[in-house]
């Protein structure tokens, strides 16, 4: 690895000791959510259910120091073999921790045959990447570290990296107690960080919970609409997660007339399987443009609208897929589809953002996403619309949201 520019000694990283904005410590020092949705009972596989239904496990209980470590790492491009790319380079926060690209870009700028996706409550998933390949976010990011195409990393090079590095070498004594690196610690980090980034406030949320004001007389239309047995969104976008986490065939093109990515076949050989992604969530959905595993549609409307097309309508002829169940043809009005995007709108809640490191403990820059059509600051908090609420994020915004930046 090229080697890293020098922190300055006069920078002094110490980590967090305090939980996360959300999460709270419990008896063995470890952080726990509290969150309203806790307070109800979970689908348990029983249909799409009630606005106010449970959630799935988190992972959670890691220490403050854990958390934070994990975010010094998430925004350090020394993870990569080069010092380049770093997790934030595809999951940038500006970007509801995706990248804004249709294919990601990996090291040396080579492109990545899907999206980034968002990471947002991604400790509550059990189905991991586009495939449905993984099951933990320890197994996961093993892949993007050590791709060739990602971040051309291996095992031994990024451990001795580490190890050589002064800062980390205190910061991991800090998050773990012992004085030698493991990569097992790295991937605890990394997954206490990423399991931290909560997003269940939003102005849907709220309305959820019994504040049938957080929304506008057009927002409730569009969320009939979502959930109506005409459009069916709800029944694969579940509530609270908008995901039921599953693998659905959908017969989206990769490009016009092609078929081109195998999707969950590749990792289980079922030909049935042919073109299965996992259905994503739909939180802070308007900041992850353009959409689908390739994204292949610009914009919200443009991802309503395939549903509305007729089922397979982009499957190349002669060709022939599994489609899901739940794609039919809901002939849905271009009105309807307003309401529904409209409604996704309502969804965005980015009030406990983390604190993006202005400096990182390898001391090479702090990357982001390369197309980076940065968000404005005062937009990455609730998707608020009335003056009362506005107060009250205000007051949220105040406190501290955890995490020291240097």
């Amino acid at each position: 690895m090229a080697s890293a520019a020098a922190v300055t000694s006069e920078t002094v990283f110490v980590l967090n000791t305090r939980c996360p904005a959300s999460f709270t410590e419990n008896a063995e020092g470890g952080c726990v959510l509290s969150n309203r949705y806790r307070q109800y009972r979970s689908l348990q596989n029983k249909g799409v259910g009630g606005l106010k239904t449970g959630l799935p496990p988190l992972r959670e209980g890691f220490t403050p120091a854990q958390i934070d470590l994990g975010r010094y790492l998430f925004f350090d491009p020394i993870l990569s073999i080069d010092g380049t790319v770093s997790c934030a380079s595809c999951h940038d926060p500006a970007l509801a921790f995706s990248d804004g690209q249709a294919q990601a870009t990996g090291i040396g700028g080579q492109m990545l045959p899907r999206s980034a996706p968002s990471l947002w409550n991604v400790g509550f998933l059990s189905t991991l990447l586009w495939d449905g390949a993984q099951s933990t976010l320890e197994s996961q990011m093993q892949g993007p570290l050590y791709s060739p195409l990602e971040m051309g990393n291996n095992p031994a090079n990024l451990l001795s990296t580490l190890k050589n590095n002064s800062t980390y070498q205190n910061l991991f004594t800090q998050a773990f107690g012992q004085s030698a690196i493991t990569l097992e610690d790295v991937y605890t980090a990394i997954t206490a960080f990423e399991s931290s980034l909560i997003s269940l406030n939003s102005r849907y949320d709220l309305y959820a919970h019994g504040y049938h004001a957080a929304l506008t007389e057009e927002e409730k239309a569009g969320l009939n609409v979502f959930r109506s047995f005409v459009a069916r969104c709800a029944e694969c976008h579940t509530p609270p997660l908008f995901s039921n986490q599953q693998l659905a065939v959908i017969g989206v093109a990769d490009a016009p007339n092609m078929m081109i990515d195998p999707g969950a076949q590749a990792v289980t050989g079922d030909e049935s399987q042919r073109g299965a992604f996992r259905v994503p969530s739909l939180r802070n959905v308007v900041r992850t443009a353009p959409y689908m595993h390739r994204g292949q549609k610009a914009t919200l409307a443009d991802a309503a609208r395939f549903y509305t097309g007729g089922r397979g309508h982009e499957v190349p002829e002669g060709d022939s897929l599994m489609i899901h169940w739940h794609i039919w043809e809901p002939q849905l009005t271009e009105r309807e589809i307003d309401l529904l995007t409209g409604f996704m709108g309502t969804l965005t809640d980015e009030a406990f953002m983390p604190a993006i490191p202005n400096q990182v403990p390898s001391g090479l820059p702090v990357t982001r996403a390369i197309k980076a059509p940065r968000a404005p600051a005062d937009t990455l908090v609730h998707n608020i619309a009335t003056p009362a609420l506005q107060q009250q994020q205000s007051s949220q915004a105040s406190r501290p949201q955890g995490g020291n930046t240097p």
